[in-house]
């Protein structure tokens, strides 16, 4: 699996998590299934993009294929707050084939950050995009 980050604003600068080990934090959780309309980042603008990153036809057509390649037997990643933290391209292969629910793992808390203010060009990949 590539590596991949969670990050979100906060006061103290960008909080990003490793995926791969909250994927760790998850494995004994209880899977729910959560419905799409209830994913408030199908609705945001800025999710994959803002003023600094705006969208191109590259940037565009990456999304389309790790849309495609999205696995929706592994469930989204939700936050206690019900916040998508991993899994965002297998909601919108959800959407794209016409379903209305998808499998999902909610933390009960919120683990600690795994970097805090590590502008994300600073974390640890190779040359693949596995982690280091």
């Amino acid at each position: 699996m590539r590596q991949q980050y969670h990050f979100r604003n906060s006061p103290d600068g960008t909080l990003t998590w490793n995926v791969n080990k909250l994927m760790d934090v998850i494995e004994k959780l209880e899977v729910i299934e959560v419905s799409l309309s209830d994913i408030q980042e199908l609705q945001e603008v800025d999710y994959w993009y803002n003023e600094q990153t705006p969208p191109t036809p590259f940037s565009v057509a990456e999304h389309a294929k790790l849309i495609q390649e999205a696995d929706l037997k592994h469930p989204i990643i939700l936050c206690p707050k019900g916040r998508v933290m991993d899994g965002m391209h297998r909601c919108c292969k959800a959407l794209i084939e016409g379903r209305t629910t998808i499998k999902a793992v909610q933390l009960p808390e919120m683990p600690a950050p795994d970097y805090v203010d590590v502008d994300h060009k600073d974390l640890p990949y190779d040359d693949d995009g596995q982690v280091l």
